[in-house]
């Protein structure tokens, strides 16, 4: 049985984890026989969104209290993640992983990946575990791998030159695609930088759940 780490970024496409993503994600875990555990930084969600009107609200939230929401509680502090405890690492997307988890929705090329988020990652790389990553979330990929690293943020223009900026090789692909980095074992596919519908996001996280625990 594989053990799987999944990072969540909040609660809600706008301001944390794509709700809609995160669940594909551990449903797509569990019917392949993976043991999961989710994990989120503890500390301050970048802001607050009503997810109706899409206006910022005058609130402050946790991003581990947020995300423990979408796992029925079952969550640790991403502080505690250790990669020689799991054989791979998945992080899903939605705007708190440009958010949250890093500050690529303001800084674009120059962001900064969350110190905890950056530290996690970075173990699993150098352990040369496999890693999925969703949506935006791919965009932290030259952070932590470093130059060369491929990816695929979908066929958006300006996240496609802001990955390649960072030293990344940015590769265009379908909904239903994933790009696989084997020397970095690392996976992507853009889900909802594309999707129209949660059957088209589905199409791309189960192939990349697949090859994930297949680079297991």
């Amino acid at each position: 049985m594989k053990k799987v780490a999944v990072i969540l970024s909040g609660c809600g496409v706008f301001d944390g984890a794509e709700i809609y993503e995160s669940v594909l994600t551990l449903l797509a875990l569990a019917e392949a026989g993976a043991q999961v555990q989710c994990f989120a930084p503890n500390m301050a969600q970048h802001h607050v969104i009503n997810h109706i009107t899409g206006e910022e609200m005058p609130e402050q939230r946790n991003v581990l209290v947020e995300a423990a929401r979408i796992c029925r509680g079952n969550i640790q502090d991403l502080a505690a993640l250790k990669a020689a405890d799991f054989d791979a690492i998945i992080l899903p997307g939605g705007f708190g992983a440009a958010k949250n988890l890093s500050d690529f929705a303001f800084e674009g090329d120059d962001c900064q990946v969350q110190s905890d988020v950056l530290a996690a990652c970075q173990d699993f790389a150098k352990a040369g575990k496999a890693a999925g990553y969703i949506c935006i979330a791919p965009a932290m990929l030259p952070k932590v791998y470093g130059p060369g690293v491929k990816g695929t943020l979908g066929n958006d223009a300006s996240t496609a030159d802001a990955f390649n900026a960072m030293g990344g090789e940015h590769q265009v692909r379908a909904v239903n695609e994933i790009c696989v980095d084997e020397a970095n074992k690392v996976v992507s596919t853009p889900a909802y930088m594309l999707a129209g519908s949660i059957l088209e996001a589905k199409s791309g996280i189960d192939k990349l759940v697949h090859k994930v625990l297949a680079l297991a």
